[in-house]
């Protein structure tokens, strides 16, 4: 077994899945929607331009993310909130710069994903939020959100244009389709880690349909916020569950995960 001291293996670098969390996703990916609209359009960046300072920013996040030794609030939902404005670009250049069909990049995007899963599986025989102690688990996790945020991008776009559902009715849609993946799980007993990984994919139409309802102009179905002030809202509330959450420690893994544990095995322990 490994020592605790061994330069691979580190605590937990991921948050439990409390409300916080979600809460935190959401806003998350909504920035991910609003920024990259607001720089891009707004700013008139463009996508490409975008896309490269936006990646730029979220690697040299990113490494200090990955070189951490444990699980720092600040650095991890930045991180977050920076690989979904980058898996947004993503989807982004596809669609509108290589005119890609949404559904070939959903499609393309879902493979990679359960490739990701695959591969990550059959190297560390657990695919659990719970240990993401090595830097190679912590790899294939931050490969897995960049797909959940692609083909999230990919699948709210092509649900949008396909059922025209406005902005509004698309929320409650994808509302009740993470309630619904909740009550499996706690009702028909769905595997944690499927229904984990299945709600943190809808979470991005969610929030992007939340960011859209917000900023869009009201001629178009949406607040007229603007994307400036919509983003300024979720960065505010971000930084303020942030804050509580590097205070309080409530969502840090209480104790050292068993390596190799999946959620279920987990709750049977």
């Amino acid at each position: 077994m490994t020592e605790p001291n061994h330069p691979a293996i580190r605590e937990n670098k991921v948050p439990e899945p409390t409300a916080s969390f979600w809460a935190i996703k959401i806003l998350a990916t909504t920035v991910g929607e609003t920024a990259a609209d607001l720089l891009a359009s707004s700013l008139h960046l463009g996508t490409q331009l975008t896309s490269v300072v936006m990646a730029a920013v979220f690697l040299v996040v990113f490494v200090v993310q990955f070189r951490s030794r444990r699980y720092i609030p600040a650095v991890y939902w930045l991180t977050v909130v920076l690989i979904s404005i980058v898996g947004t670009l993503i989807t982004d250049n596809l669609t509108d710069g290589l005119g890609v069909p949404l559904v070939v990049s959903t499609c393309v995007f879902a493979v990679a994903l359960i490739a990701t899963f695959a591969v990550w599986y059959g190297v560390e025989r657990t695919l659990s939020i719970h240990d993401i102690v090595t830097r190679r688990r912590e790899a294939f996790y931050w490969l897995a959100v960049l797909f959940t945020f692609a083909l999230g991008t990919a699948a709210g776009d092509l649900v949008a244009e396909q059922l025209d559902l406005g902005y509004l009715v698309s929320v409650v849609v994808f509302a009740v389709a993470i309630a619904l993946v909740a009550v499996a799980q706690f009702v028909f007993r769905l595997g944690a880690i499927v229904a984990f990984w299945i709600a943190y994919v809808l979470t991005r139409p969610l929030g992007a349909s939340l960011g859209d309802l917000l900023s869009q102009p009201t001629s178009d179905g949406g607040l007229g916020l603007g994307t400036i002030v919509t983003s300024l809202i979720f960065l505010a509330a971000i930084l303020a569950l942030v804050v509580y959450l590097t205070v309080s420690g409530r969502d840090r893994t209480p104790v050292p995960a068993a390596a190799g544990l999946d959620e279920d095995e987990r709750v049977r322990a």
